[in-house]
């Protein structure tokens, strides 16, 4: 048995399960695990990735700060590395996010700056240009997951080979959801690479911008949604969104009960993002002619929502629960 040196080792190769018991049609579903990773969450990649480019690239020096906007899961393998490596850490996140992903945060060492969730980007309360404006203003080092290539690399070298390697190169359909882009573009482009017809498709939150603009080429004003960590207000820099052929927009509801359902028929607890991604697969593969092998993400871990997604109360007091 392998013993591993430091907790950065642990990060990938992740397991990949088949779904046996929820309805998936014709097709198989297959979920790539990501919650495995130690930090919990398929952005353990992603963070050790940008951190040490920025290491190489002479960016970020021993002593430095780092600072980065993020939804949670993010912050949470940004933590992981900068306790290794030995870096003071800074998260700005919405309010709207869960008090778990909070306190795990702060409980790793983290300094957590919540603000609002109900502006876009431009206004100087968005988390993104909240965490600009603090690295410029005291010199930290701005991850900015959003247009840092290192985070598509991150994808394109690791989750993607796995995934091929795992399905034996039989592989119909991908599912994801875009969150800054990274997985859409790292994985997607890695396996349009090896089979040029795989569907890449897009799972969207209902009141995301992202749904219309691939579906019918529409530019829309973004809404509201709980799902927390995908669906976005603009298009970020990294997101190479004409790769998707395809996209589902999800419900708050449809992605919290397919969480749930998840839990109670496969036993995989996973995050109200994944339950979005799965609700989307389900769709795909339920609407399919013909068979086809299909894969999306387990992106983390559903510990991180007991007080909302798994909490009866207060899925109750949203009309979320099914009757």
């Amino acid at each position: 048995m392998k013993v591993y040196q430091n907790v950065l080792e642990m990060i990938g190769n992740t397991p990949m399960v088949k779904v046996s018991t929820i309805d998936t049609g014709p097709c198989e579903l297959y979920l790539k695990m990501e919650l495995m990773n130690p930090g919990g969450s398929i952005k353990d990649r992603i963070a050790v990735s940008m951190i040490e480019a920025a290491e190489r690239e002479g960016k970020l020096k021993p002593g430095m700060t780092i600072i980065e906007a993020t939804a949670g899961n993010t912050g949470l393998g940004l933590a992981l590395v900068a306790a290794s490596k030995g870096y003071p850490l800074k998260i700005v996140m919405p309010d709207k996010m869960s008090s778990e992903k909070v306190n795990n945060l702060r409980a790793m060492g983290a300094e957590v700056v919540q603000t609002r969730s109900d502006v876009q980007k431009g206004h100087p309360e968005y988390y993104q240009d909240m965490a600009a404006r603090m690295a410029q203003e005291h010199g930290y080092f701005y991850v900015n997951q959003f247009a840092n290539p290192a985070n598509v690399a991150a994808h394109y070298n690791t989750t993607g080979p796995e995934i091929w390697k795992q399905m034996d190169g039989k592989l119909d359909a991908f599912v994801c959801g875009v969150g800054s882009g990274g997985t859409l573009s790292g994985i997607g482009r890695f396996l349009r690479e090896k089979n040029s017809d795989v569907d890449l498709v897009l799972a969207d939150p209902e009141g995301s911008i992202l749904e219309p603009l691939v579906n019918r080429n529409e530019t829309v004003d973004a809404g509201s949604w709980l799902v927390e960590g995908i669906g976005e207000d603009f298009i970020p820099d990294i997101c190479d969104i004409d790769l998707a052929s395809s996209a589902y927009a999800i419900s708050d509801k449809e992605a919290f009960a397919t969480a749930r359902e998840l839990l109670v028929k496969e036993g995989v607890m996973v995050g109200s993002s994944s339950g979005t991604l799965i609700a989307a697969a389900l769709r795909y593969c339920r609407e399919q002619t013909t068979p086809k092998r299909v894969v999306t993400l387990a992106c983390d871990t559903g510990n991180r929502y007991l007080s909302k997604l798994y909490n009866d109360e207060w899925m109750n007091e949203r009309g979320l629960l099914e009757k």
